[in-house]
């Protein structure tokens, strides 16, 4: 009889197993349908906790933003944990402190006022980009008692407080890709994301990009994803290790073309988080027929990689006693730039080295001269005090030559010189309007994908985006980089890479130095051989960085290298470029 019963229970089971469909269609997913997965409770703190202790203890819970800072809010009162907000962190220095507040006005036993105090880094936007903070960091915590006779905090800082080391184990840098209006070439968009757990950064990472670009180029960068698109289902890793990245909704024109641009778009901005083949999905079918899984060499071309690529043969150049000379040997070049026929300042030559634009002394005034290397160049209608070194657009296609570049005039404005189809230049104002109240600029770099550009402003380090409106061309949402470590020592600058700059200055402390473009990170070169201040810095991809000091030319590959003195000799006020 229990045999009889237990060859029943399994006949039940199977016919319950047969049931099950194994290939019905999947359902797509979206934010709505992520339920928050059930918490742990958080521990107490520890019992007996000094309000200096408990207000230290619970800024450094921030670390835990699982159950929405679970850990953080257990050493708040209930009421406290109810209003508090825990959006994105503010990011503040490592070395904070809790301070007591004395007051004799207030019974100690059952309430206190503990001042957190230190120093602002930045903040997370709503769009998970950083964004730099200035200032000192004094607010006061109320602490009170609790019916267990244990402290707990009542009245919290607003919002998350998180210090720099905890921030760094918490979060981590992704880079997200969009285009620039052209649709020719992607751009970086630095963001940040919560590591805990690990397996959910990819489906973070495609949330932030269907989203769109970040708040700071929301209106320089496109994307290739329509404004309806949904995650299909989240980013996860298949059974063959491709993670898939499944989406729904992504437009209406679905061209060829336009499939091609969404694969680049999520290809690069999954290859600093994956070294998996990445494959992507529409509504759980692949995008394109002809080819399943890519990596990023196969989307290259797409990327506009070729248009950002210096030539081989372009070895950059140096402009010395009133001429224009090569990096390659320290030759004048041919043409009446070399020749010293124009007095040259400063140089830039454009990204496919087919052109050149001078700053030229004359009388007591400075003029623009642009037209082909080695040729002679043809005078702008401009005339200025000062004028920054020349820095041009990319072209529109990879052996297309240059026809626009900018400069800075007299310190207070800029103008981009473009060329017309009769082969005429002109120079155009550009909206410097966010700019006008932070000092006289003395550098300007637009990155070579042009859609930034970094400056020097009375010393200080500052990067805008580039926003163009038909016409109508704007430097928008302006922030300092780095103004505790560089302040107003800044010299020199360039784009070493898409979002990052190399910066020279007179500091002995930071002669050359990386610096990222949302002003989060750092790095030091060696502080070997060189004696600041450095005054002249040239940089790019896959390029040496050459800088010039009082001393003469000096190149380093990278941070950790020691700089190695050039055979050719110049003068400290020299300078020295590479196109772009």
């Amino acid at each position: 009889m229990k045999r009889l019963a237990w060859l029943v229970l399994v006949l039940v089971t199977l016919s319950g197993c047969a049931a099950i469909p194994t290939n019905t269609q999947p359902k797509p997913i979206g934010s709505k349908d992520n339920k928050s997965s059930n918490m742990p409770a958080a521990p107490e703190p520890r019992p007996n906790i000094d309000p200096l202790t408990l207000v230290r203890d619970f800024i450094e819970a921030t670390a835990s933003p699982d159950g929405d800072y679970a850990a953080a809010r257990a050493f708040l009162t209930p009421e406290a944990s109810k209003n508090w907000d825990s959006k994105n962190p503010t990011i503040i220095e490592t070395g904070f402190s809790t301070v007591p507040v004395p007051t004799s006005q207030v019974p100690q036993d059952k309430t206190q006022t503990i001042q957190l105090q230190g120093n602002y880094v930045g903040r997370l936007g709503s769009d998970n980009a950083f964004v730099p903070q200035l200032g000192k960091l004094d607010v006061p915590v109320k602490v009170e008692r609790n019916s267990d006779n244990q402290w707990r905090i009542s009245t919290p800082p607003a919002g998350v407080h998180m210090p720099q080391n905890l921030f760094n184990a918490t979060y981590k840098r992704v880079t997200l890709y969009f285009y620039n209006p052209e649709f020719t070439v992607l751009v970086p968009d630095p963001r940040y994301v919560v590591i805990p757990p690990a397996t959910s950064i990819p489906t973070r990472v495609t949330e932030l990009m269907i989203a769109g670009p970040g708040d700071a180029v929301r209106d320089t960068l496109v994307s290739s994803l329509g404004p309806e698109t949904q995650k299909f289902s989240d980013t996860l890793e298949a059974d063959d290790g491709a993670l898939e990245v499944n989406l729904t909704n992504v437009g209406k024109d679905m061209t060829p073309e336009k499939r091609k641009q969404i694969v680049a778009q999520i290809v690069k901005s999954y290859q600093g988080i994956t070294s998996s083949r990445v494959r992507v999905l529409v509504d759980g079918q692949q995008i394109l027929p002809d080819q399943r899984d890519y990596r990023p060499s196969d989307v290259s071309a797409t990327a506009g990689e070729a248009l950002l690529a210096l030539n081989a043969n372009l070895q950059g150049m140096l402009v010395s006693d009133g001429t224009v000379r090569s990096l390659a040997d320290g030759n004048l070049i041919k043409g009446p730039a070399g020749a010293g026929a124009y007095n040259v300042v400063s140089a830039g030559q454009s990204l496919d080295g087919s052109r050149l634009a001078v700053v030229a002394r004359s009388g007591g005034a400075m003029r623009l001269r642009v037209g082909e290397l080695e040729q002679d160049l043809s005078e702008v209608d401009l005339t200025a005090n000062t004028l920054t070194r020349p820095t041009w657009l990319l072209s529109s296609g990879p052996k297309e030559p240059g026809a626009e570049f900018w400069t800075a005039v007299n310190g207070n404005s800029v103008a981009r010189v473009t060329r017309s189809d009769n082969g005429s230049w002109t120079a155009k104002a550009v909206n410097v309007t966010d700019l006008k109240d932070f000092g006289a600029i003395s550098e300007l770099r637009l990155s070579r994908d042009g859609t930034r550009a970094a400056m020097v402003i009375s010393g200080k380090l500052y990067i805008a985006s580039v926003v163009r409106n038909n016409q109508d061309v704007a430097l928008r949402s302006p922030r300092q980089l780095q103004p505790t470590n560089l302040g107003s020592a800044v010299q020199s600058i360039d784009w070493l890479s898409q979002d990052v700059l190399a910066v020279s200055s007179s500091l002995p402390s930071w002669p050359v130095t990386k610096v990222y473009t949302d002003g989060y990170r750092i790095d030091r070169y060696s502080q070997s051989n060189l004696t600041v201040p450095v005054g002249s810095v040239a940089a790019a991809a896959a390029r040496q960085v050459q800088v010039i000091d009082s001393s003469g030319l000096w190149s380093a590959s990278d941070i950790t290298d020691v700089w190695r003195a050039s055979t050719i000799r110049v003068p400290s006020n020299a300078l020295v470029f590479y196109p772009g």
